[in-house]
């Protein structure tokens, strides 16, 4: 049986009077894809935040890989972010003053890889996604599918623990989406990665093992005919 690699218990925060989440719990295995879905302003980017140590909760508990996040001091939660846990935005936020290959090597160089180390891995990784050929090149010169690629390619090339996926897909075409979200699916499966998919889009939770569903701050159960 897989292991919980991520959990939050009991999550609640506010912004000034405002309650933007009201004890949630979620967990992800091991290996695992789940679907964090709701409409706009239902907390999924919130509870993102949270789960990555980015916030601290008003009440509540994160647990990342056996520790306790959200009590950690910054600094330890900046090195777990970093080690353990991979990001890929809606629009990439990749270093345009980089090269497509730079960018992926980054996180690798500072874990304290070697230059020739994170070359190699990131020549990998850009191999399995299939944009080799446009390691060299800025991003200015690559098209937005590839460029999205690429921050796929810089949150798994280190093998983090989770991968936290905020609208990963939500700048692209449909086609080129879903290009992108079969190749952060079938790596991070492959190297035991889990992921977190935050997303209001059916079309994209398909690609999850299974859903989470927020509205107004809160998970709403699974109708009974979801779970039988």
């Amino acid at each position: 049986m897989s292991e919980i690699v991520l959990e939050g218990r009991g999550l609640t925060h506010s912004y000034g009077s405002t309650r933007v989440l009201d004890d949630v719990d979620v967990a992800i295995s091991t290996g695992e894809v789940v679907a964090v879905m709701g409409p706009s302003g239902s907390g999924k980017s919130t509870l993102l935040h949270l789960l990555a140590g980015l916030l601290r909760p008003d009440a509540g508990e994160v647990w990342l890989a056996g520790e306790r996040l959200d009590t950690l001091g910054e600094r330890r939660r900046s090195e777990r972010r970093l080690t353990d846990l991979g990001f890929v935005f809606q629009f990439g936020d990749l270093v345009p003053e980089l090269t497509v290959v730079e960018n992926v090597e980054l996180p690798l160089r500072l874990t304290g890889s070697s230059r020739a180390v994170a070359r190699n891995r990131a020549g990998e990784v850009l191999e399995r996604l299939g944009i080799a050929e446009q390691r060299d090149k800025r991003l200015s010169e690559v098209s937005g599918g590839e460029s999205q690629r690429a921050a796929v390619a810089r949150a798994l090339a280190h093998r983090p623990a989770v991968v936290l996926a905020d609208e990963p897909t939500g700048s692209l075409d449909t086609a080129t989406g879903e290009l992108v979200l079969d190749a952060l699916v079938d790596m991070a499966r492959g190297q035991g990665s889990a992921v977190l998919l935050v997303t209001h889009e059916m079309r994209v939770a398909s690609w999850s093992d299974r859903e989470v569903t927020l509205r107004d701050g809160r998970v709403v159960p699974k109708p009974l005919d979801r779970i039988l």
